[in-house]
């Protein structure tokens, strides 16, 4: 990689969007380069930040010829702060975008020349929907984002992703007074509940906490966590039914579109009494509750301990549920009964390489991928076509409006 001069600047007309946020277009040399905060179609200027001999990364100076498409951020801190990255185009555009990148990742990665993706569906609310959110801290205690581009803190004024119960609780947190503190998130459940976090590297320290807040406070540090108000956990529910999800266990951001995210993938995975079900990466049992209340036998299989508990809790009242406390690829080979349908919710990197090794060995009939990464996604399933899979449609869902993340359920077929 060579190291580009800061007088490096040049002149693009971007020609498409790319996964990360960001669009793209190509130099006097063929060179790709890629513009955060742009639209396919404008001429901007911008500056190279990061060069290889085939690509480069570059930091918009300006926008010379705009797309009709762009409109005015809502956020003050908008390309300073990492967390959004669409503000700058409508809501339409973004699904659209969305729906582009995914086809293009399952080309170009996973080699399929015609991907079945379908239209993205949309978030109720594309503002407003987020019911978990982790801030970082700046050296004087000011809860913020990470920059864009840089490893730094940008201390915030405003947030438009929070639910509202959550805009309304973060600017009361003054944590000044607290030591070893990493990260705080903040939670909220149902009817409003809600639940502050502290993260941190060292024991907590002996220092007396007046947080006078309408939330359960809790602290997660190497010893464990300890409550320090309330509860350890919410409650949030989704199509009628209720799921426990403590302070160390991983939920859906979006409650809304959760419950679409589930009837959805209901309708690939198909549960009825007499079928078995695998469910991988389980989490806290959403989707094996209603693969269960269904009538089909679930084996479930998660490894952290705090998404057993709840997982636990969540599904006390059905039956015929195994689960396994382990890694997905130590698990596979203990699971003597062969599934009728396999789905997996792994996290951002995707299924490993021995998950995946495991998984083909058990060879099911039908595999229900749901994935929060399109790259990830089609690398495995790149393996899952060579391992004799047919990828039978792919369906993004926008849980994350206004970011360049995207939720995909697939349906795979041996």
């Amino acid at each position: 990689m060579s190291k580009p001069s800061h007088s490096e600047t040049l002149e693009l007309t971007l020609e498409n969007w790319a996964y990360g946020g960001e669009a793209f277009g190509r130099d006097e040399h063929g060179r790709m380069v890629f513009v955060p905060y742009t639209v396919p179609g404008e001429r901007v200027s911008v500056s190279i930040v990061k060069a290889h001999k085939r690509w480069a990364r570059a930091r918009l100076q300006e926008v010379l010829e705009p797309s009709p498409d762009r409109i005015p951020a809502r956020c003050r801190h908008f390309t300073h702060c990492g967390g959004c990255h669409y503000q700058h185009i409508p809501y339409q555009v973004q699904l659209s975008a969305k729906q582009a990148i995914v086809r293009e990742q399952l080309q170009r990665i996973g080699g399929f020349s015609d991907p079945p993706v379908a239209p993205t569906v949309p978030s109720p609310s594309p503002w407003n929907y987020r019911n978990h959110v982790r801030f970082s801290l700046d050296d004087e205690g000011r809860l913020g984002f990470q920059a864009a581009g840089f490893n730094r803190v940008i201390p915030i004024q405003e947030c438009h992703l929070l639910e509202p119960a959550l805009a309304d609780l973060w600017p009361r947190l003054k944590l000044e007074s607290i030591p070893g503190l990493d990260r705080v998130a903040l939670r909220v459940g149902d009817q409003g509940q809600q639940m502050v976090v502290f993260h941190a590297e060292e024991t907590m320290p002996e220092v007396e906490m007046s947080l006078d807040l309408p939330a359960s406070v809790v602290w997660l540090g190497p010893e464990g966590f300890r409550v320090l108000v309330g509860d350890d956990h919410l409650v949030v529910s989704v199509l009628d039914l209720p799921f426990q999800v403590s302070a160390g266990s991983f939920f859906q951001v979006n409650t809304a579109l959760a419950a679409d995210l589930v009837k959805r993938t209901m309708e690939l995975v198909e549960p009825h009494p007499g079928q078995v079900v695998l469910d991988l990466y389980a989490g806290v049992g959403l989707f094996s509750a209603f693969i269960s209340h269904a009538g089909a036998r679930v084996i479930a299989v998660e490894e952290s301990p705090w998404a057993c508990s709840d997982f636990e809790a969540n599904l006390d009242r059905y039956q015929d549920v195994s689960l396994y406390e382990a890694p997905v690829e130590i698990a596979l080979p203990a699971i003597d009964q062969p599934p009728d349908v396999v789905l997996v919710d792994p996290p951002r990197p995707g299924l490993s390489r021995a998950a995946l090794d495991r998984l083909l060995a058990v060879s099911p009939p039908r595999l229900v991928y749901v994935s929060c990464d399109p790259a990830t996604l089609a690398r495995d399933g790149r393996r899952l076509a060579a391992a004799g899979y047919a990828l039978v449609s792919v369906t993004p869902l926008d849980m994350f409006p206004q970011t360049y993340h995207i939720e995909t359920i697939s349906l795979w077929r041996c």
